[in-house]
């Protein structure tokens, strides 16, 4: 738009100026043609018609071959031959073709031939405003110093402007700027320039650097400008202290931090530059050597680093000063204050500090005593330095707690020196630190013995077996007590507390050593007189008081098979062979004679078994080998012999076998003789012979042995007074022996060894026989007891009979269950046997018995 303004005003102006020169150019025809035109016409653009200004004829313009010719100057227009037009054959640029000039003209000739006529033109290159001002350097560099005092002048380079005139330079402008502005000069040549002035001081620890840009301004319509920057660097004066960025530094640390562990890292700063902001770092004279000793300082860099070892528990605040100094010509330094606070760590364990500590003492000590006092402590501090004391939970003791820190072991239970003789009492003391440290110290507590232990036996009762026969002095059993106390509390002497038996005093029939309990036996026993003895052995300590217990000793008389079997029936003297007389006619079955084998030995050994040594005629008779009973096989034949050799032998079940013989010599009689049936004791509950048939006497006794019999039976049932009792009816088939003896009512008189037999066997049946001497003669009164009646009435029953005699013996006293000897009174004064109704129920093989022998 404004190139379209400036073509058209530069064609007015061009169409002016030729009018001028026409006027001149049509009487002078030598004079120059003067042409004005704007520089930066475009290409072909037409400056003037010189055929039309110079009357020429634009017909012959070709045939007079007209040119146009450049002197000295690049060929900027041509002519145009068929129009006569000047035009611009190349873009003009003023300041390249006259620089640094007011005026700038281009000279042309115009030639023509036929005739030839040359015209100069002169064609003004007028200037137009299309450069705008341009600074030498983009860059304007100025030092100052920040010293420098305001008003002061800086000069600029100026800025160049090809155009001319009012196109170019005409002032310059400055950035805005609180430190500084310009003012604008003329220079001689008319040229402008621009002065910096410095209106307020600089800082450069501020602003280090200023950044202005300076704009020079062309006079042009429109105007143009151009710019530089204008870099001000502000010169350092060492004017600023260092200073930290902290002036007060607390700093905690733990303790025990290894050597070169960094502490703080100072950091000084200087707001100078160079020389002025080096800094070094120094300790100040009101830092202690302690502490110079313990941290190092780093002069450059300013670190503070661990130099010697930190113990919380020997300090714990550390104080220190540090100056910071610059390089400066005349230094300045800043200084900080820095507090060190070593922290606890869980470094040290807690210790234990026994006080007293009270050992041995008395097993009965009393609860709540003060065994030992401790105390307690840590270096630490805080949780570090709060400690706990305990002991092991299984012991009789507990920690009180009596003043700060200090603790009291006091007893919480009983002490029993025989269970614990001693106590290893660790004490553990633990803080409350993270990881908690502890300590231990342990200390043994003994206990003194007291005399608080009776002796005590491995058994309450002992029970003794000793084989019969045995030697004099001989080691029945040791019977050791075991007392846990000590020393004279432990030492125990033995004794054998005083019992009769029989009028005969226990330490007359065995022996114990005091020392260690070994039981002897004085004298050799026998079990067929003595089979046990009950005594009681005690066991006493030697302490103050003495204490002392017993155990109660059963000697039990082992049986050895002593004894052969005696044949009591049939009886006979001694070797003599018994005769018997049967009556031929006897049936096949019949009872003959029962042989009865009686042996004083133990149940086991005097177990009896009969057997023919020798017989006759061995299809004739048979013989029952447990109860001896001989019976006839088959009827007597006229052929058998009239005399029958029966030898038995009745052996006993002992090891080696003991054994007896009985000849028996059976005479066959043609005579029937009266049978009497076996005779049993009605009265009884249970038959005296129960097991023997009373064999029929053969052939007429003496008439005058028979009434010796019935006088005899007669005085007995005087004395005894018996229930009248029925005899059983006699039998046919049985047969009794004739023999020294008489059953009448319950009370049977015989000779000692036959009812010595008759004592054992019938207490095999469970009965009891009471035996009593008679005054005269020297046989028996035997009294079989009713067992269907009370004891009691059993007693009074046999009171009559039981007069004779003063002292009385029980025999064979002893039961499957218990020996019953210890629980049997008898009145020795009246003969009367009582029992215990709290014996019977411990053994009701008690009421068993229906008879007792007492003799």
């Amino acid at each position: 738009m404004r190139s379209d303004v400036t073509m058209e005003s530069c064609r007015r102006y061009v169409l002016l100026v030729v009018l001028v020169l026409f006027s001149f150019v049509r009487d002078i025809s030598t004079s120059v043609t003067h042409y004005s035109i704007p520089e930066e016409m475009k290409e072909g653009s037409v400056v003037a018609n010189l055929a039309t200004d110079l009357g020429l004829d634009v017909k012959t313009l070709i045939k007079r071959k007209m040119r146009l010719d450049n002197i000295a100057n690049k060929k900027y227009l041509d002519v145009n031959k068929e129009t006569g037009e000047l035009y611009i054959v190349e873009k003009i640029d003023r300041e390249y073709i006259c620089p640094a000039k007011l005026s700038c003209y281009l000279k042309q000739e115009l030639i023509l031939e036929n005739p030839v006529r040359i015209f100069n033109i002169e064609l003004e290159i007028l200037d137009m405003n299309d450069n705008a001002p341009q600074f030498r350097r983009d860059v304007i560099h100025l030092d100052i110093s920040e010293s420098t005092p305001k008003g002061e002048r800086f000069s600029l380079s100026n800025a160049v402007d090809p155009d001319v005139g009012s196109n170019s330079v005409k002032t310059y402008h400055l950035s805005e700027s609180e430190h500084f502005n310009i003012e604008v000069q003329t220079g001689r040549d008319g040229s402008k320039f621009a002065e910096l002035i410095l209106k307020k001081t600089l800082d450069r620890e501020q602003q280090a650097v200023h950044n202005l840009i300076l704009t020079a301004v062309d006079g042009g319509t429109p105007a143009r400008s151009g710019t530089a920057s204008v870099i001000v660097r502000v010169l350092d004066t060492n004017d600023n202290a260092p200073t930290f960025d902290k002036v007060i530094h607390n700093i905690q640390i733990l303790e025990n931090s290894p050597l070169g562990s960094l502490v703080i890292h100072l950091n000084a700063t200087d707001s100078d530059e160079g020389s002025n902001s080096e800094i070094i770092y120094s300790y100040s004279l009101y830092t202690s050597e302690k502490t110079q000793e313990t941290f190092n300082l780093n002069p450059s860099t300013g670190e503070i680093t661990v130099k010697g070892m930190l113990n919380y528990e020997d300090f714990r605040i550390y104080d220190m000063e540090v100056i910071a100094t610059d390089h400066g010509a005349t230094s300045l330094s800043g200084q900080c204050t820095i507090k060190i606070l070593v922290e606890d760590m869980n470094d040290n364990h807690p210790e234990i500090s026994i006080k007293s500590f009270q050992s041995p003492v008395n097993e009965n000590i009393e609860l709540d005593t003060v065994i030992a006092v401790v105390s307690v402590s840590d270096k630490d501090s805080g949780d570090n330095g709060v400690v706990d004391l305990r002991i092991p939970d299984n012991m009789p003791f507990k920690l009180r707690e009596s003043s700060d820190n200090y603790y009291e072991l006091v007893v919480s239970e009983p002490l029993d020196r025989e269970k614990v003789p001693e106590y290893d009492v660790t004490f553990t003391v633990t803080d409350r630190g993270s990881p908690p440290l502890s300590d231990n110290e342990t200390m043994t507590l003994e206990l003194l013995d007291i005399n608080d232990n009776v002796p005590q036996f491995p058994q309450s009762f002992y029970t003794i077996r000793v084989m019969e026969n045995n030697a004099p002095g001989a080691l029945l059993s040791s019977l050791t007590a075991f007392d846990p106390d000590l020393h004279e509390n432990q030492y125990l002497v033995y004794f054998i507390l005083e019992r009769e038996i029989a009028n005969t005093s226990m330490s007359m029939l065995f022996s114990i050593n005091p020392e260690n309990g070994n039981l002897y036996a004085l004298k050799t026993f026998d079990y067929e007189i003595e089979k046990e003895f009950l005594f009681h052995i005690e066991a006493r300590d030697s302490g103050s008081p003495p204490l002392s217990s017993n155990v109660t000793v059963h000697i039990v008389i082992v049986d050895q098979n002593d004894n052969a079997p005696v044949i009591v029936s049939p009886w006979r003297a001694h070797g003599s062979v018994v005769e018997e007389k049967i009556p031929r006619s006897t049936d096949k079955g019949s009872l003959v004679s029962k042989v009865i084998a009686l042996d004083t030995d133990s149940v086991h050994n005097s177990r009896i078994t009969y057997q023919f040594l020798q017989v006759t005629d061995a299809t004739l008779f048979s013989l029952d080998q447990y109860n001896g009973e001989i019976r006839t096989m088959r009827m007597f034949s006229y052929r058998d012999p009239r005399h029958q050799r029966l030898v038995v032998v009745a052996k006993d079940n002992g090891d080696p076998a003991l054994s007896a013989t009985v000849t028996i010599k059976l005479s066959t009689v043609e005579t029937v003789v009266k049978a009497y049936s076996d005779m049993t004791e009605v009265p009884l509950e249970y038959d005296i012979f129960s097991d023997l048939n009373l064999y029929l006497v053969i052939g007429l006794g003496s008439v005058s042995f028979l009434l010796l019999i019935t006088i005899l039976v007669t005085i007995v049932l005087k004395c005894q007074k018996p229930k009248p009792s029925n005899l059983a009816p006699p039998c046919r088939n049985s047969v009794i022996s004739e023999r020294n003896s008489t059953i009448a009512d319950s009370t049977l008189v015989s000779n000692d060894a036959y009812w010595y037999s008759l004592f054992l066997a019938e207490t095999r049946k469970g009965k009891m026989v009471v035996r009593q001497p008679v005054p005269k003669g020297s046989r028996y009164i035997v009294s079989s007891l009713p067992r269907g009646t009370g004891l009691t009435n059993t007693s009074d029953s046999a009171a009559s009979t039981l007069q004779v005699g003063n002292h009385i013996t029980l025999y064979n006293m002893r039961t499957s269950c218990i020996n019953i000897q210890p629980y049997v009174s008898i009145n020795s004064e009246h003969s009367v046997v009582r029992f215990n109704s709290l014996d019977q129920e411990m053994c009701p093989q008690i009421r068993g018995f229906s008879s007792v022998i007492v003799y």
